[in-house]
């Protein structure tokens, strides 16, 4: 028998394109027994771990059945993290890019105002973290009359960040009519109970994996004493010497130390934690994506839900207090079915939280010899020289996505009194273009945004120029990033 395709569930010839600039083309497990039940209304609890790919198993389904002519929300995703909001907005704008699917991102941290002037947009699918989704419903800014769906993503970690109650009361203001889709890495009573409140004869998928972490993983486990650890850690990052390395730390305090001992060393480093700008972080995720640095130092603010390939090696410098973060630490390698090193720093004193993590996962990490001096010798040239090296830079999804497509500024919007209909209308008039090359249009009050698609951007923006929208000639340039 042949191996499954997305092109088999009938999706959309738009969806299927975007999914092929994608690199998507053969479903994994989850997406196999997901899409197939999302597609038919069904509500769903999914247990699967992440980096199974179960994002883009409700994205999918999700971008195939918005009414894109619909301007009201017709998704809600209810996120636990601001940086898996944004992930997730991202994801499911590059699955329904060609459809002009708008998803906007609701979270704290961030000014309310244009937030709230992007939902007086076309909005059809709106990601966002709890407390601030809340916060536009009580201020009559996110209308819900209009949502079909509603996805609750990893419910276990909305569950230890008290964000169940709040989340209910969300629920409570949604149409009754709706599909409810809940996936979480793991199911403990609390969400069960949401689950059996809220969902009509829901479908359960439980994705197996070899216990809770991928078989793909190597773990292992080095004792230290904790003024030994700094020295250990730089031998074992010259042996294992990761292509791109994630450094977990217990507080935000070990986190800037041990980035200024690295930094001493003139590694190329950095960090991320809860008490860094929302912005910063963003910039650091984006810049460790593009492969601008080999190693990023964490708290467990960067351990659920952030996709990024190809990271080869996980470091615990300090042992997680939390079982459940173990898993959700070292799935941050392995994804997308590659293998990965998961290495735990751990003192005499923290056998205890072993014994635990080794309980919830179903099996004894293996314990590993601190790397011999003559091992660190060894391996120092070719360290040395892959330090030495230009990093490669690596070519994120969104910018696969957008190699084709050019983002227009217009100095005219509402206040003009400009609709999307207008610049639809004009540019499908150009010669050489046709409404399947004009993407998703942002109208602000004095600006507007037009997403060119199919490479038409230059001659678009050579054209209208010269040309105007409802009679009025403005000015036009590529949109700054």
């Amino acid at each position: 028998m042949s191996e499954l395709q997305f092109r088999d569930y009938d999706l959309n010839e738009e969806i299927i394109k975007a999914l092929d600039v994608l690199g998507y083309h053969s479903p994994t497990e989850v997406q196999s027994k997901v899409i197939p039940a999302a597609l038919k209304g069904q509500d769903l609890i999914v247990k699967s771990q992440t980096g199974s790919g179960k994002t883009a198993s409700f994205g999918i389904p999700v971008c195939e059945l918005v009414d894109w002519a619909e301007n009201k929300p017709q998704v809600l995703v209810l996120t636990p993290t601001r940086e898996l909001a944004a992930q997730v907005k991202e994801d499911i704008t590059n699955i329904g890019r060609f459809k002009r699917i708008k998803a906007v991102a609701l979270f704290g941290k961030q000014p309310f105002a244009p937030q709230k002037i992007e939902l007086t947009q076309k909005t059809h699918v709106v990601v966002g973290t709890p407390g601030r989704v809340f916060d536009h419903i009580e201020r009559g800014t996110l209308p819900l009359n209009r949502i079909k769906t509603l996805v609750i993503d990893e419910a276990d970690e909305m569950l230890s960040m008290g964000f169940i109650e709040q989340i209910e009361k969300i629920i409570q203001q949604l149409p009754r009519e709706r599909v409810t889709m809940l996936f979480s890495a793991t199911l403990p009573e609390a969400v069960k109970n949401l689950c059996r409140k809220y969902m009509t004869q829901p479908l359960d998928i439980e994705i197996e994996a070899a216990g809770l972490t991928t078989a793909s993983i190597e773990h292992a486990l080095i004792e230290v004493r904790q003024a030994a650890k700094f020295a250990l850690l730089l031998d074992l990052l010259t042996v294992e010497n990761p292509d791109s390395c994630i450094i977990f730390c217990r507080t935000q305090d070990q986190v800037n130390a041990l980035f200024r001992g690295m930094a001493d060393q003139e590694l190329p480093v950095d960090k991320i934690h809860g008490g860094m700008m929302q912005d910063e972080r963003f910039e650091v995720m984006n810049a460790f994506k593009r492969g601008q640095f080999r190693y990023l130092i964490a708290t467990d603010v960067a351990a659920r839900g952030i996709d990024i390939e190809n990271i080869t090696h996980v470091i615990n410098y300090d042992i997680p207090m939390e079982k459940e973060s173990y898993v959700h630490r070292t799935g941050r390698t392995a994804r997308a079915g590659k293998s990965g090193k998961a290495i735990t720093l751990v003192t005499p004193n923290e056998h205890k939280w072993v014994a635990d993590i080794e309980g919830y996962i179903g099996f004894s990490i293996p314990v590993m010899k601190a790397p011999s001096e003559d091992a660190v010798a060894y391996a120092k040239p070719a360290f040395e020289q892959k330090l030495g090296k230009q990093q490669v830079r690596k070519v994120g999804k969104t910018e696969v996505m957008n190699q084709n497509i050019m983002k227009l500024y217009f100095n005219g919007g509402k206040k003009k009194k400009l609709r999307a209909v207008d610049f639809v209308g004009t540019i499908a008039k150009l010669e050489g273009i046709t409404a399947d090359d004009i993407g998703i249009i942002t109208i602000q009050d004095n600006v507007t945004y037009v997403d060119i698609l199919n490479g038409k951007g230059a001659l678009v923006l050579q054209a209208m120029r010269e040309t105007t929208v409802k009679g009025k000639l403005l000015k036009v340039h590529i949109a700054k990033k």
